[in-house]
């Protein structure tokens, strides 16, 4: 049985001796995992929907049937879900990862949940006798496929210490914050800010437009200025299209600002812009955007805006 707080000469010895499960192959999950499998790792998979499994299984990963089977033939498991509740039934419900776990195995939670969630998960695999890391990440489908992600990590340090590795595999850098919740906290500030700079870019993009100037020159101006971000000019020049093409589904970027608020009402902190961006993803799901990317919030101000009138 694997030991999680001893420590492996190299990434190489840690490639052949650690078995790795990761169950939820979606956007994020199955880059992740691929990336892994490519590294050397012994690599399982499990997913609800199986043939999204099958690519992995074809670059070599193995495939168990429920996150329970995963979890019991691997030492580390990683699960990447859509939301709190996905979360929390893989790993408490029924053939959940946590009934296939025992001391000395790990299960790292990537996904991005609220602390409250984060917390019954722990729980639960720690009753296991089995470690726990939550470590949701900051980035989206490219950052993923390019091992670029940012690992926001909270809980057991002897796991953190013991999937380091695999981490730097996956992403660019990590944080290790402390007790279980502030890793889920402080991703859930960060999409909140990300979620209301999206609006706020796509106010200007529209006046820009309203007002006779060009969009995509907009987008220029802003990439040299102080304000510069990369998400502006990433997806600047498709938003200017009409074209959003999927890299964090609008679906999620709303349940990241709903969750946002939870929390910041758990502390009374004020949060009027958030607020109200929260409001136009909530517009833009109604016009049936939910699995386009979350720059498609534009759309929800298109809707909004009279149309031209000679006055």
């Amino acid at each position: 049985m694997s030991n999680l707080g001893s420590s492996l000469p190299d990434a190489t010895a840690a490639a052949e001796t650690l078995r790795v499960g990761f169950v939820g192959l979606g956007i994020m999950g199955s880059p992740m995992a691929q990336n892994l499998i490519k590294s050397g790792y012994d690599v399982t998979v499990w997913n609800r929907t199986k043939s999204k499994c099958d690519p992995l299984i074809n670059l070599g990963a193995k495939y168990q049937p429920s996150p329970q089977e995963v979890a019991a033939c691997c030492d580390v498991t990683f699960a990447m879900l859509a939301d709190p509740e996905s979360a929390l039934d893989v790993a408490t419900g029924e053939n959940g990862a946590a009934s296939g776990l025992s001391p000395g195995k790990g299960y790292v939670d990537v996904s991005t949940v609220d602390g409250a969630t984060s917390k019954l998960i722990s729980a639960r695999i720690k009753d296991t006798g089995a470690l726990f890391l939550e470590a949701p990440v900051s980035g989206s489908k490219k950052p993923a496929e390019d091992g670029q992600l940012i690992f926001l990590t909270a809980g057991d340090k002897a796991l953190y210490e013991r999937v380091a590795p695999l981490l730097d595999i996956m992403g660019k850098s990590k944080f290790y914050l402390g007790e279980v919740g502030n890793g889920a906290a402080m991703k859930l500030v960060v999409n909140m800010i990300m979620g209301s700079m999206m609006a706020s870019f796509s106010e200007g993009l529209l006046l820009s437009e309203k007002v006779g100037l060009d969009p995509s020159i907009l987008v220029q101006v802003v990439s040299q200025g102080a304000i510069s971000a990369p998400m502006y000019s990433l997806k600047g020049p498709s938003m200017v299209q009409s074209l959003y093409p999927t890299a964090f589904p609008l679906k999620h970027q709303q349940k990241d600002l709903r969750l946002a608020l939870g929390l910041a009402e758990s502390v009374s902190q004020s949060t009027p812009i958030a607020a109200a961006a929260n409001e136009l993803y909530k517009v833009a799901k109604s016009h049936g955007l939910s699995d386009q990317d979350f720059s498609a919030v534009i759309e929800s101000l298109k809707s909004k805006l009279p149309h031209s009138k000679t006055e």
